[in-house]
Formats: structure tokens, sequence, C-alpha cells
């Protein structure tokens, strides 16, 4: 095996690849990329046997054949080596010797054969998304994804197709997130994913390219997306998403119209006093005042108020601040509109003629 390549064209697939290979292995082989050269193509393929990533590019000069070397080792050669760099690798024995101009490399490699093959279900469903849309969505969604929780099904996102609608959601327990939007195309079919929280995070990280259009394809188990010349493929949450309509069917207080800013200034400055690890803020609200405080175990306090829009009773109700300013970041409007459930259970925030995203908060006990 033989190929020639220009470092450019090389590094940034390396890259992308290199990432979803965990630095700690039980089966040595997956710590390598595996290397295929076929009638003019390089195939470049990384896995942990969750996730893989497949980039496939052209070469004009080449000698056919396949081996896997050690993936990191490789990268860090192509990364290190300057712009514009020819770079040769072929095979000689039991070693990949990686030359360019003045420079020679030899690595050890593992068979070709042993490496493990990524299995995929029939994959009977399919659609196709820009990519500025599907990453929209995701930086939506993607900061309420729970981390390693042990409702396994809460470490991912749920990926919800019904016709031309497109609807994500995310949850940690105590904050969600959802998004909601038309897709281009009419699907005639529904279906509902959960994709592990892995792959949402490489798969963000993949979508660069606004103009992109990308093709899903998946399965209950499996699901494989193109993007230009990389094929992801990841397996899937086998799991049911929690049902959280009931949520939206309950009694609500009037809503507060609050200047996005400056709560998002309000609470930054207040949070700062907050309980490392608890972060709790509280809200005493009132028509037209919102007073936010807080205090923590070395007994120092913060206190600020803010204009408000709202008519109702007046209460006192506390959240997590970083959760807050999570969700009011998120909001794509300068006003912010915070709906708090009239048995103190939730609080909706959401921009008041944007329907997209809506964000959930679950109240705490100082």
């Amino acid at each position: 095996m033989k190929f020639i390549l220009n470092r450019e064209q090389l590094l940034a697939p390396l890259q992308q690849i290199v990432s979803v290979i965990e630095k700690r292995q039980t089966l040595p082989i997956l710590s390598n990329i595996l290397i295929v050269v076929d009638a003019g193509t390089l195939i470049l393929t990384g896995t942990d046997l969750e996730i893989q990533i497949v980039a496939k590019l052209a070469v004009e000069k080449f000698n056919a054949g396949k081996i896997t070397i050690p993936a990191r080792k490789f990268l860090d050669i192509c990364r290190l080596l300057p712009n514009e760099a020819s770079i040769t690798v072929e095979t000689k024995g039991d070693k990949v010797k990686v030359t360019s101009a003045k420079s020679r490399f030899s690595l050890s490699c593992l068979n070709a054969e042993d490496y493990p093959e990524f299995s995929e279900a029939n994959l009977e469903h399919h659609i196709v998304l820009n990519a500025k849309q599907l990453k929209h969505a995701l930086d939506k969604t993607i900061f309420c994804m729970a981390n390693q929780d042990v409702r396994y099904y809460l470490n991912g996102l749920m990926l919800n197709i019904s016709n031309s609608k497109l609807k994500l959601v995310a949850s940690d327990g105590h904050r969600l997130a959802i998004y909601e939007d038309e897709m281009p195309i009419a699907t005639g079919f529904e279906a509902r994913i959960i994709l592990p929280r892995k792959a949402v995070i490489e798969l963000n990280r993949l979508l660069t390219n606004p103009e992109t259009e990308i093709n899903l394809h998946f399965s209950s188990n499996n699901i494989k997306i193109e993007i230009n010349n990389l094929i992801f493929s990841a397996k899937l949450v086998d799991a049911k998403y929690p049902d959280f309509s009931k949520v939206f069917q309950q009694k609500f207080l009037e809503p507060i119209h609050v200047q996005k800013q400056l709560l998002k200034n309000a609470l930054t400055r207040v949070s700062v006093l907050a309980n490392e690890k608890f972060k709790g803020v509280s809200f005493d609200i009132s028509p037209n005042s919102l007073k936010i405080s807080t205090h923590n175990p070395e007994h120092d306090e913060a206190e600020e108020e803010i204009s408000i829009g709202y008519a109702g009773k007046a209460i006192v109700i506390a959240f997590n601040s970083q959760y807050l300013l999570d969700a009011i970041t998120n909001i794509d409007a300068d006003e912010a509109q915070l709906i708090i459930a009239e048995n103190m259970s939730s609080c909706f925030i959401e921009a008041p003629n944007t329907p997209k995203s809506k964000f959930i908060v679950m109240p705490m006990r100082l």
C-alpha cells in the first residue's frame, strides 16, 4: 500500500476522525486508524465501536492496499510537518513509513483484517437537512443533556421527525430544552430516536460549513449521516424518552417580561457570591419588580433589583443561576418571557414571539 497526498488534504479529516478515538482502549487496534487505498480513493476510518467516522479522499499516486496505524501519532506527525508539505505513506514489511522532504518516520502497524466492522442495521428512514439548520437546533439543546446520569436515556438528545416537523429535546432532569422547526421537504413518516451524548457532541463539531446539505439515514438502532466527504455513524440509545408533555398541561401564573441582557447581567453579577456547588439564587417577584439575591456558607450576600413587566401576585422562588443563564443566553430575542407554573414546579423561558426554542428550569430549595 502506498499513497502521496498534500498535508492540508490529509490533516482536516484526520483531526475529525481522531476525536472519536478514545485515548484508552481495551482493544489495541481501536487506537489505530484504518487506511484503505483502492481505485484512486483513500478511505480513512476511526471508531470506538459506538461512533465511527469515515473520510474519503481522492489520490492520484497510489498502490492499492490497506493497513491500520496509530491514529494520534500519525495525526501529530502530519500536524507538525510544514504547510503544503507532500506526504508519502507506504507499507514496508510490518511497518508504515511516513516521509516528507527530509523527514522520515516509521510506525508500527496492525493487520487491517483485524479492524472491527461497524455493524449497521437496515436504515429505513432518510431525511435531508441543511447543516446550518441542524447545527442551530443542536446549539439550542445540547447544553441541557445529562452527563453520566443513571437514567441513561437522558445522556443524549431526542430527535423527533413528524412528517415535515423537526423536534429536538434534551434534559438532565433539572432543566429541559425543546427546539422545533419546519423541514424543507415532508418526510411522510414519524420517528423518534435518541442520539448518545458523545455522538451529539461529535456531530455538532462536524457541522462547520453552513451551506452543506446533509443526508441522515437512520433506523431504531443506528444513524448514518453523510456530510460532504465524511460519513458519520453512531449507535442509538435503546430506550424510550420520557413523556414531557404533561409539563404543559398545568395552570400558569401571569407571564414575566424582562429585557434579556438586563436579566443576564444581573444574574451574572449576583451569582458571583452564590454557593459554588448549588449556585442557587432567589427571585423575589412582585408587580413590575424582580429582586435577585443569594448568599453562601461564608456569609457573603448579593442582591440586585431590576424592572420587569409583570401584573400577577407576589411570589418568591429559587433557581440554579447557571441553568437560568444557559437558557437566557440561548434566546434569539432582546426580550425574555418567564412563565412560572402555579404550583411552582417549573419555569418556562422563551422569546415572546419566537416559538422555535423553549427552555424549562425546575426551581430549587435554598
